[in-house]
């Protein structure tokens, strides 16, 4: 009876460890589309011997605790790429923009009213006293002007659109540092208690994820379950169950936000992730153009009121100021604008004889003489675009490189952390097959109890 009963007992638990090993394997065949899973290994293992006479004999078998298969170095390694992934999108989408201002193939930018306005001095030397070509002086001017401070508008509402992008990237990460703290807490408490904590350590991953696209992230394993994420520069984002919010205040010099951890500005050192483009976008590419496009408008500004200066109008009177600009580059693109609006003074003049073309010629050779920061205007303004095309090629072909590197982790990953339908399919047949097994050795146990207990009433 006793060795029937011992039967009995182990066949009763494989049928358990089996049940659980199937009901595991189909988990894993129900999540193998779901993001972030990562696949749970079967553990089983033999039951300690017992000790019958001078025999050990076997005592069945027990599922153990589960395994989450994931690699943890790998998943750092594809939040690193994640960085520099989400810096280059937040970086590309305002320079995108940015090119398209000054976009000469589609009749955007400053090359045609900058041509138009040298070409309305050309025009007027070949008849200094036609009224309409004066008009068409201070015309060309006038757009030339607009397009200058058009040009700066549109960057100085990008460079806003950028900050307010930095206090949006600063309010996610500290939602996301919250949620990751919180989990932190049920891990660990999960894994004191001996129990496998997997499936939130999967949504804590995903959350880290995340994370490493807003902000460089540095994680580091706390021990219990639980994990460590500062930025770069050691800045706490999450200790164990504590999130340390990130904070922005407006700097009054630059009039846009600052991001500070536990009040210290940290701006300076965040470089990746979308917070890290949003504010090399806001503090040093757009200003870098802004103050290209200054310059120029500054030069080209000074250069045609000092020639202007040097002649005299329809009126006989010395050449006044054609244009109106600040007295330094700072600004100088947003303020320009034509100072004059009668035709009459326009200082075609080198003597101040009606008939005179000299100072008008003059006018239109300084497109060709070194009037800003040693170039010519046009060159100048090449250069200019030349260098926003440089850095939206250069941001291009990153992308391109981390977007191959991101996909290949991501195979790496999904080859160890993924769900494969065939191997599951084959264990899940296994299991049944086992289950099956032992529950045929219950029945023959039980027809064998049966039976003894059949002839023990026989025989009374």
């Amino acid at each position: 009876m006793g060795g029937l009963y011992g039967i009995l007992g182990i066949a009763s638990g494989a049928l358990g460890a089996d049940e659980g090993a199937a009901t595991i394997t189909s988990n894993n065949i129900a999540n193998v589309n779901t993001p972030g899973y990562s696949r749970e290994q079967i553990n089983l293992s033999e039951n300690a011997p017992i000790q019958v006479g001078n025999f050990l004999v076997g005592d069945g078998v027990s599922l153990d605790r589960t395994t989450s298969i994931r690699d943890n170095l790998l998943q750092q390694r594809i939040n690193q790429e994640n960085q520099t992934a989400g810096q280059l999108t937040a970086f590309l989408g305002p320079l995108n923009q940015v090119q398209s201002i000054f976009n000469e193939t589609s009749g955007s930018g400053l090359q045609t009213p900058l041509t138009a306005f040298f070409n309305s001095l050309t025009q007027l030397s070949d008849n200094p006293s036609s009224s309409s070509l004066r008009e068409g002086v201070i015309t060309a001017g006038q757009n030339l002007a607009s397009a200058f401070q058009q040009d700066s508008s549109t960057l100085q509402s990008l460079q806003s659109n950028a900050d307010l992008s930095v206090q949006q990237s600063v309010n996610q990460i500290n939602t996301l540092t919250t949620q990751i703290a919180a989990l932190n807490n049920q891990v660990s408490s999960l894994t004191a208690a001996g129990q496998d904590g997997g499936a939130i350590e999967d949504q804590r991953s995903l959350l880290v994820n995340q994370l490493s696209g807003l902000v460089d992230v540095s994680q580091t394993d706390a021990g219990n379950g639980n994990i460590t994420l500062t930025t770069s520069n050691g800045a706490a984002l999450v200790v164990g169950g504590q999130s340390f919010a990130l904070t922005t205040q407006i700097n009054p010099t630059t009039t846009f936000h600052d991001v500070y951890s536990q009040g210290t500005d940290i701006t300076s050192s965040i470089t990746s992730g979308s917070l890290g483009g949003e504010i090399q976008v806001r503090d040093q590419e757009i200003p870098t153009i802004l103050n290209k496009l200054n310059t120029l408008a500054y030069g080209l500004a000074t250069a045609v009121n000092t020639q202007s200066a040097a002649g005299f109008d329809a009126n006989g009177n010395p050449g006044a100021n054609f244009f109106s600009a600040p007295a330094t580059v700072n600004g100088a693109a947003s303020s320009i604008a034509v100072a004059i609006t009668d035709p009459n003074l326009v200082a075609a003049s080198s003597d101040g004889s009606v008939g005179s073309n000299g100072n008008v010629q003059a006018l239109a050779n300084l497109q060709n003489q070194n009037i800003v920061d040693g170039q010519t205007p046009a060159n100048y303004y090449g250069g200019l675009i030349y260098e926003i095309g440089n850095d939206v090629s250069q941001a291009n072909t990153e992308q391109t490189s981390v977007g191959l590197v991101q996909q290949q982790l991501t195979d790496q990953q999904g080859a160890i952390s993924g769900v494969s339908l065939d191997e599951e399919a084959t264990n899940l047949i296994r299991y049944q097959s086992a289950y099956q097994a032992a529950a045929n050795v219950v029945t023959i146990v039980n027809d064998l109890l049966y039976t003894v207990v059949n002839m023990d009433v026989i025989t009374t």
